[in-house]
């Protein structure tokens, strides 16, 4: 079969493999550096299923680069009270929102599927490539090849936003640890309870945790994490469990989960991506969770896919080469995002702790801590910017 090529003479060309939210973002970041894209997305069509999703002030920056700024800030609710509870509703720490928005930039609670549109929607529609299977992937000189069941493309980048499970990462780091099993289970779902909720946040038991984040239209996202086996479920019973597990705690989880219905639970195990060595292998760069897969104790998963994106964009801009700026997207993304997967993976230990002495610990630990201690921990990835040329040699912080 004769391959084809993406873009014309003397273009730029990039294929994206994997048409979530970090492959659509390095879609719109490479597109509005000058190259020619084609996104190519396995399943049938574009579209976003997930629940909820945090953007973080890095992860807003990360967006006003892509253009997309304003329609993301519409979503935020800086007047939303948060932190972390017990399972009676008592607070063990407040986070001030208001002095996080005024130090960062403002927290965005928003729905994936949203996002996932507003990307999509800054994208030219030529550009995205639905029910395309990547079955091999090689490197041919100075081009990567990819057939993809409808053909055989060739460009002069690939760039592999394909998720945990990487097609591209298996091909091509065929050494590369599998991901792991955390040792939790989350249930994640979006309820309409007939009015936005003021309060957010956490609340931690032990080996249980529920979050409550309210959204801009009015409804909440709900999840609930659990130690578990991994793989064990409740086939067509998902929500039962979680009333049976979290149906009294505190006000307003057992009134959430009453306005629960079950075909909106959504049930998924919590893996994580071993360090990698390396996040490129000639002119083929791993992006989001297919180079850095995380639990998602800091809500930084996307984020950093965002991050990502943005940031091999620029490198691309400044640098003479394919090779030598991926060279740089390495240098500079797998120790700021391998450092933050570090830290989500520790605190969901702690969180998830749960002989009762080591929780009673923890929750002493919590109400002790000053309230500016989580937003000075938080400082190194929250306050990320988009590199600029002053600063394209220096490595990320975080």
């Amino acid at each position: 079969m004769k391959a084809g090529h993406i873009g014309g003479a003397g273009e730029r060309s990039a294929i994206v493999v994997g048409g979530g939210i970090g492959g659509l973002a390095a879609g719109v970041a490479l597109t509005r550096s000058g190259w020619q894209v084609k996104v190519l997305e396995r399943s049938d069509a574009f579209g976003e299923v997930g629940a909820g999703l945090s953007l973080w002030p890095n992860g807003v920056r990360a967006l006003e680069a892509l253009g997309v700024g304003d329609q993301v800030r519409e979503q935020a609710l800086t007047d939303t009270q948060a932190g972390i509870r017990n399972t009676s509703g008592r607070w063990l720490s407040r986070t001030d929102t208001e002095e996080l928005a005024r130090r960062f930039g403002p927290v965005v609670m928003i729905h994936r599927a949203q996002l996932f549109d507003i990307l999509r929607m800054a994208l030219p529609v030529e550009t995205l490539c639905a029910d395309a299977r990547v079955t091999t992937v090689g490197l041919r000189g100075r081009r990567v090849e990819v057939d993809y069941g409808k053909g055989v493309a060739q460009a002069d980048l690939l760039v592999a936003a394909d998720g945990i499970n990487s097609t591209v990462r298996r091909s091509l780091w065929p050494q590369a640890p599998a991901p792991q099993y955390a040792g939790y289970t989350a249930w994640r779902l979006v309820v309409d309870a007939g009015r936005r909720l003021s309060v957010g946040g956490e609340s931690w038991g032990r080996g249980e945790r529920v979050g409550i984040a309210p959204l801009a239209d009015g409804r909440t996202y709900l999840f609930c994490v659990a130690d578990a086996p991994e793989g064990q479920r409740s086939p067509g019973n998902e929500l039962a469990e979680m009333r049976r597990r979290f149906g009294r705690w505190h006000d307003p989880i057992p009134r959430l989960l009453t306005a629960a219905h079950e075909e909106a639970v959504m049930r998924h195990d919590i893996y994580a991506l071993p360090p990698l060595p390396s996040f490129v292998t000639g002119r083929v760069a791993l992006l989001g969770d297919a180079a850095h897969a995380m639990t998602p104790n800091l809500g930084q998963g996307a984020n950093q896919a965002l991050e990502d994106a943005v940031t091999l964009a620029v490198l691309l801009d400044a640098y003479p080469d394919v090779e030598s700026a991926l060279a740089a997207y390495d240098r500079r993304r797998r120790p700021r995002t391998q450092r933050i997967a570090r830290r989500s993976h520790r605190i969901g230990i702690a969180a998830q702790w749960h002989s009762a002495p080591a929780a009673a610990l923890r929750d002493l630990l919590l109400r002790l801590a000053p309230g500016s201690a989580m937003l000075n921990a938080l400082a190194p990835v929250l306050s990320w910017q988009p590199p600029g040329r002053d600063d394209l040699f220096a490595p990320d912080i975080g």
